[in-house]
């Protein structure tokens, strides 16, 4: 056990008795030995009873529990190298692994897996992992080791940890390779048999929206003949699976030129580009110019609105304004597949804002599909707070 120790309040160990990761700051009664950031600790009950093990944190949350129980193990090569392979065996059992037509998933989903605080997402030989907090960036090397250990023929460990871990735990945290170097190639992954470049050194998050798999496919369903419109496109992934699905066009927006780029670029590995056109631009300013022009299927996925409860409003408030212009340009007959990727906005609260917008544009819709994450996204029943992706799929009138 760690020499680090942490004791909870009286009465303040019930969440962890009922395996929740999270300990707060105000459940903690005391702390002994040298706890600093990052560090690993052993939590306490009042009694004394060891309820678990995990990383220490200034902050609202204090401690990321990473094992419960009286056996917790502390996070060290045996630990990583269990946790990894068990990600990586369920990824087997859905067939992610080891397939020419999926090279693209999610290997580690934070307290999904077990390992709060931690994303690796594997693109072809390549993984990349992003840490979200001290305890794991400074645990690193033994992930890199146990990642080589689990998946077969991993040729390199990208780290994009600058932009994710708080900035006092690590002052001067720079992106790079853990293992291997940068090929200096396009990098071509595929999923479900479609082509994509992904950026993963510069791109957003890891370099592609892998969350958005199963929901993509769906799309491909509805594309046939239809003129879509994909808003907050990234680097075109809905637009790819309308094209090859036979969509009459696809327009593709976003206001960064770098993804419109790979947009395009993933446009023309479908050998279908002359039906595809897209715009570096405002998703709102476009709308409302081409607010004339109706589509028969409109995709919205706006990068998340809400990152904490106090911007929770607001968040509500611009999912109603977009999702009303979304509904106001559909074609009759049309499908709206709308998303948040806001945690702290719920399925009810979004779906009340969405309704809030079909009243507004005075269109009657009805709901074909509610929407999730894909399972390489599990969400741990002791800790609800995993679900972040929802959306809906809207016949509109």
């Amino acid at each position: 056990m760690s020499a680090a120790t942490i004791t909870l309040k009286p009465g303040k160990d019930q969440s962890l008795r009922r395996r929740h990761p999270w300990v707060f700051s105000g459940a903690i009664g005391r702390m002994e030995g040298e706890v600093t950031e990052g560090t690993p600790v052993t939590v306490r009950a009042s009694n004394g009873e060891v309820l678990g093990v995990g990383h220490y944190a200034p902050g609202s949350i204090a401690v990321r529990l990473l094992d419960f129980g009286p056996d917790a193990q502390l996070p060290d090569a045996a630990f990583w190298e269990n946790r990894l392979r068990n990600a990586y065996q369920l990824r087997q059992g859905l067939g992610l692994t080891g397939t020419g037509n999926t090279d693209v998933y999610r290997l580690t989903h934070a307290e999904g897996d077990g390992v709060p605080g931690l994303i690796i997402d594997v693109y072809g030989d390549t993984a990349v992992v992003q840490t979200h907090s001290a305890g794991m960036y400074q645990s690193r090397p033994l992930i890199a080791a146990a990642l080589q250990a689990v998946i077969p023929g991993l040729r390199a460990i990208y780290d994009k940890s600058a932009e994710t871990v708080p900035a006092k735990a690590a002052p001067g945290a720079q992106n790079g390779y853990l293992l291997g170097e940068s090929s200096g190639q396009e990098h071509v992954v595929h999923e479900n048999g479609h082509p994509f470049v992904v950026d993963w050194e510069t791109g957003q998050k890891t370099g592609f929206f892998i969350d958005q798999r199963d929901n993509r496919s769906l799309l491909a369903r509805y594309a046939p003949g239809r003129r879509v419109l994909n808003t907050f496109c990234y680097t075109g992934g809905f637009s790819t699976y309308a094209l090859q699905a036979g969509a009459e066009l696809v327009h593709s927006v976003d206001s960064s030129k770098r993804a419109i780029e790979l947009t395009e670029r993933n446009a023309a590995l479908t050998g279908l580009a002359h039906k595809h056109e897209a715009f570096a631009e405002d998703v709102f300013s476009f709308m409302k110019q081409h607010r004339d022009e109706q589509y028969d299927l409109i995709v919205l996925d706006p990068p998340a609105f809400a990152k904490h409860l106090s911007a929770r409003h607001n968040a509500l408030m611009g999912y109603k304004r977009l999702n009303a212009a979304g509904i106001s340009q559909i074609a009759p007959g049309g499908l709206l597949f709308t998303f948040s990727c806001s945690q702290v906005v719920s399925p009810e609260l979004f779906e009340g804002a969405v309704l809030a917008a079909a009243i507004e544009a005075g269109r009657p819709a009805r709901i074909l599909h509610r929407l999730t994450q894909p399972a390489d996204h599990p969400v741990s029943l002791f800790h609800p707070e995993g679900a972040y992706l929802k959306g809906l799929v809207l016949a509109v009138e």
